[in-house]
């Protein structure tokens, strides 16, 4: 049996505005955003597309067996407790044995732009092998200081994406296996916490960097590896709708900036499906591509193809 997706939601930051503390002698040059100043949450944010894919689907929490988190960028710069373990509570996913006896799980899966299809690739094991039922994974990336817009040079949207995965009775559905790319060279992105230079505001800073030639390589990485999958496993391209690592122009909200980063396959089949599959195309192909640079890739065949 191949594994589907059952439905996908996303969440933003955009009208979730409230005050954040002010530092003295500290510039914001979001400031005068009409939306004014907000404190983005990545628990938060994924809990909403979480509760956003499951209303879709029509299922409660506890239809869920277990949770995959694979979002990177936290508001303060968190990476303890396990971040999937606070949005399996925000979502409300087997929080009382006694309540609800099934058995949840939830763990953190971090690759970058290519973690979706990273979890992706675990969830065909876990159902594979009877393990769960459905698999959720989550996908949220806020500023450290829970407002992207208001640092020009960080370069990615406080957004959330979720999509729940299970099996399907028709063998031809689903995703095919997922193939993962590198390519030479050093690497051509970084995401840290500059500790010389963070002073006291550490925990609501993060330092990017990447190479002037970053997206040529992310590109031209990207297309070599559709090249490789299509030849590795006989799709016909003309058939195959390809959703890749930049979303189309406007699928962003107004009021939000900035690129998605891990819940960028989720927008892509979600655009896909407010636009229509094309009468031609029969199947779909995700393309990730994100730092080092490296790049992964999975066919997907909806359900009636």
């Amino acid at each position: 049996m191949g594994m589907i997706i059952t439905a996908a939601g996303t969440a933003t930051a955009a009208g979730d505005t409230h005050p954040t503390d002010s530092h003295p002698g500290e510039s914001h040059p979001g400031d005068s955003h009409p939306a004014g100043p907000r404190a983005a949450s990545s628990v938060v944010l994924a809990g909403r597309a979480a509760r956003d894919c499951l209303s879709r689907a029509g299922l409660s929490p506890s239809a869920v067996g277990v949770l995959v988190n694979v979002g990177v960028y936290r508001e303060s710069n968190t990476f303890e407790p396990a971040l999937a373990a606070l949005v399996q509570k925000e979502v409300g996913i087997s929080l009382d044995y006694l309540v609800d006896p099934s058995a949840g799980f939830s763990f953190d899966l971090m690759n970058g732009a290519c973690g979706v299809l990273n979890a992706v690739q675990v969830g065909q094991a876990l159902l594979d092998t009877g393990s769960t039922e459905r698999l959720l994974v989550t996908a949220a990336d806020v500023h450290p200081g829970g407002d992207a817009r208001l640092d020009p040079d960080y370069p990615y949207a406080d957004l959330a994406g979720a999509l729940l995965l299970e099996r399907s009775a028709d063998p031809d559905a689903g995703f095919g296996p997922v193939r993962h790319y590198t390519a030479d060279g050093p690497t051509d992105t970084e995401g840290y916490l500059d500790t010389a230079g963070m002073g006291t505001e550490g925990r609501t800073r993060i330092t990017v960097r990447r190479s002037p030639d970053h997206d040529r390589r992310r590109a031209e990485l990207a297309a070599t590896a559709v090249a490789d999958y299509a030849a590795a496993y006989g799709l016909d391209l003309e058939r195959t709708l390809v959703i890749g690592p930049d979303t189309e122009a406007g699928a962003l909200p107004p009021g939000e900036s900035g690129e998605p980063h891990t819940a960028a396959p989720v927008l892509g089949y979600l655009h896909a499906l407010t636009a229509g599959l094309p009468e031609h195309c029969d199947q779909l192909l995700f393309v990730t591509a994100g730092a080092g640079p490296s790049a992964a890739c999975a066919s997907y065949r909806p359900e009636g193809r």
